[in-house]
């Protein structure tokens, strides 16, 4: 890479704004920029762990970072949106980005992050479909998923994900605001480069999940199912995973295997919480071998007096889970 700097801090403001919203959320002004503060920190390496990792960047201080930002946006009582911008990141050339490090400032659901194949930006939030390009192949894929505030996804030594010159970034940001009283939301994501020399291998990205979801009214039901792996997925190494429910969800674990029968649990983790589910990290990564695949359990106790079916609304539930893995043969959704 020729870079005319090595500290370079792209900064993307993006104006929240609503095009043809059926219940408006009004905008509170352009929101983000991006400083060059201190980004010390240690590498977390205490095998299968759970919560996020302190900052690093392998051999020193990350030399280049670029930020993205999205709001700060009204939402008033009881508004749920789900609202999408897309910005050309500023790369001068192509960057392999070791860390990402993800906020949510406000009342909000989630965050996904996707490398983009869009050649036109859309500054202005716009509604848009929930995990509309997790779904739709050769659109890029995504980075990155966050459900907590704060959640910094530090890869494995040497593993980075790929972004070409000026590359198109899209961000995805599904808010609700439960209260009685307008809040507002926002969302910024940094990407933190790992020199040249340092890259080995390319990460991607698992989306696997179960969308036959039917809940008894009051009652608590366990909804699970095996999910198959393609071949090109053996011998990856997986080394991060992340479930995903809605409020009704009480826990999450998957297992990796030949069969539901035999099984080495890869997410399991105590206290799980459906709002802000942890990413269960191991080190080293584990393998999935030759025929094997993922069993996804999800458990739900559903205290209304409603059956609750599948849905990306968070009054609906999901089953899902997503994963990391290296060495990269492109992004999977897998059903």
């Amino acid at each position: 890479m020729n870079h005319p700097a090595r500290l370079v801090c792209a900064s993307i403001v993006l104006v929240a704004g609503v095009l043809g919203c059926d219940n408006a959320v009004t905008t509170t002004g352009g929101g983000g920029d991006t400083s060059t503060g201190d980004t010390t920190g240690s590498q977390a390496t205490n095998g299968s762990t759970t919560g996020a990792l302190m900052m690093s960047s392998g051999s020193g201080l990350p030399s280049e970072f670029y930020t993205m930002t999205f709001g700060p946006v009204d939402v008033g009582p009881g508004q749920e949106h789900t609202q999408c911008v897309t910005k050309r990141l500023g790369n001068l050339g192509t960057i392999h980005v070791g860390q990402i490090h993800n906020e949510l400032i406000g009342v909000s659901h989630h965050l996904i992050v996707y490398k983009s194949t869009a050649t036109e930006e859309e500054p202005n939030p716009q509604n848009c479909q929930p995990f509309s390009d997790t779904l739709a192949s050769g659109k890029g894929g995504p980075l990155m998923i966050t459900q907590k505030h704060d959640e910094l996804l530090t890869l494995p030594q040497g593993v980075a994900f790929n972004l070409d010159p000026n590359q198109m970034v899209r961000l995805e940001v599904h808010f609700i605001n439960p209260t009685g009283e307008t809040r507002s939301i926002e969302a910024k994501s940094t990407f933190y480069v790992m020199p040249d020399a340092e890259f080995k291998d390319e990460a991607g990205f698992l989306f696997a999940g179960n969308t036959f979801v039917q809940l008894p009214p009051m009652q608590t039901t366990t909804l699970h199912k095996f999910i198959s792996m393609p071949p090109d997925l053996a011998d990856k190494k997986f080394f991060g995973f992340t479930g995903h429910v809605h409020q009704m969800g009480t826990d999450v674990r998957v297992g990796m295997g030949p069969d539901a029968s035999s099984l080495v649990p890869v997410y399991d983790v105590p206290n799980f919480s459906w709002s802000e589910p942890p990413t269960q990290y191991h080190d080293p990564p584990v393998v999935l071998g030759p025929n094997q695949g993922f069993d996804l359990t999800c458990d739900y106790d559903n205290t209304s007096n409603q059956t609750i079916g599948f849905g990306e609304s968070a009054e609906n539930e999901m089953c899902f889970f997503w994963a990391y893995y290296f060495p990269s043969v492109g992004p999977k959704v897998i059903f």
